[in-house]
């Protein structure tokens, strides 16, 4: 294995609001802001590759210079004739965003059109990263053809990362998000739930019922993240929780689990134990939410 991780999903075009109520142009979504993050986090020796479709418009153009100047490989960057990027517009309230979205015909639906582009670009890679969202705008089938590369990448040695990031809106309907959610944990080593999402989805009662349901389905780590509560774990047979301190100053939750998410992984793709990874999630996280916007410098 190499220094190389991918992420795979969709970046969107984002509209954040700013102070004088106008609205911000940038590129988001939450495996592209694991992707942003984590090029910030690792060594100048690691290769941080974002995996995803594009269309050939002047905004898919905009973006791929946006991830080349922030440091991320594209070349397994597919682009389809006559397709674009989707479109999201940020609401904030008292430092709680929701979001209004246009991604119908986005060009990410289409990133696991074909098996052998996914083998060429999961080869030799340390870690895959993926999520609920990357699985939920796609088509059964290409969801399928995602997940069996990810189970081929496996047994050639990386480490597949999951966050479920449960969004029922993208779904046809509960019963297929649980199915293909509980799927795709199953070939993973590192699952990153949150404690909300799966409360709602999947009934746990509490965030260590998380943990334990994700470990039963195989993963070898699970850590969940719970807001502003504790974080529990599980690993190597052991279980335990951590209370994350205050965050100084909420101003936009966004991105607040994806950079956990990214601080996380990249303390422990350094060696680092998971008491140590769990602390530095949280210490970006708490940074990134008294920012405006999904991507805040660290």
């Amino acid at each position: 294995m190499n220094n190389r991780i991918v992420c795979i999903g969709e970046c969107m075009v984002e509209l954040a609001p700013a102070d004088d109520g106008t609205f911000r142009l940038g590129f988001a979504g939450d495996t592209f802001n694991m992707a942003w993050y984590l090029r910030r986090l690792l060594p100048a020796d690691w290769q941080v590759d974002y995996l995803t479709a594009l269309g050939d418009d002047p905004m898919s153009g905009r973006m791929l210079d946006f991830m080349r100047a922030a440091g991320l490989s594209i070349g397994h960057i597919a682009i389809r004739k006559g397709k674009a990027p989707g479109l999201y517009v940020i609401s904030l309230k008292d430092g709680e965003r929701s979001f209004s979205y246009w991604r119908g015909q986005s060009a990410a639906r289409t990133l696991a059109q074909d098996a052998a582009d996914l083998d060429r670009a999961f080869s030799g890679a340390r870690a895959l990263v993926f999520s609920g969202i990357t699985l939920a705008i796609l088509r059964k089938g290409a969801r399928r053809r995602l997940l069996q590369a990810l189970k081929v990448a496996k047994r050639a040695g990386s480490l597949i990362v999951f966050d479920p990031n449960l969004r029922p809106r993208l779904w046809p309907d509960g019963t297929e998000m649980r199915d293909a959610i509980t799927e795709a944990a199953m070939g993973a080593d590192l699952v990153l739930p949150s404690f909300e999402d799966d409360h709602g989805a999947f009934g746990d009662p509490t965030p260590k019922a998380t943990a334990d349901r994700y470990h039963r389905l195989g993963a070898d780590e699970v850590v969940v993240k719970n807001g502003a509560g504790e974080i529990h774990w599980l690993a190597a047979g052991k279980a335990g929780r951590w209370q994350p301190p205050p965050a100084p100053l909420i101003v936009d939750t966004t991105a607040a689990g994806d950079s956990f998410n990214a601080a996380f992984l990249a303390t422990r793709l350094a060696g680092d134990d998971l008491a140590h990874a769990i602390t530095r999630g949280a210490e970006v996280a708490a940074r990134v939410i008294g920012t405006r916007g999904a991507l805040v410098q660290i």
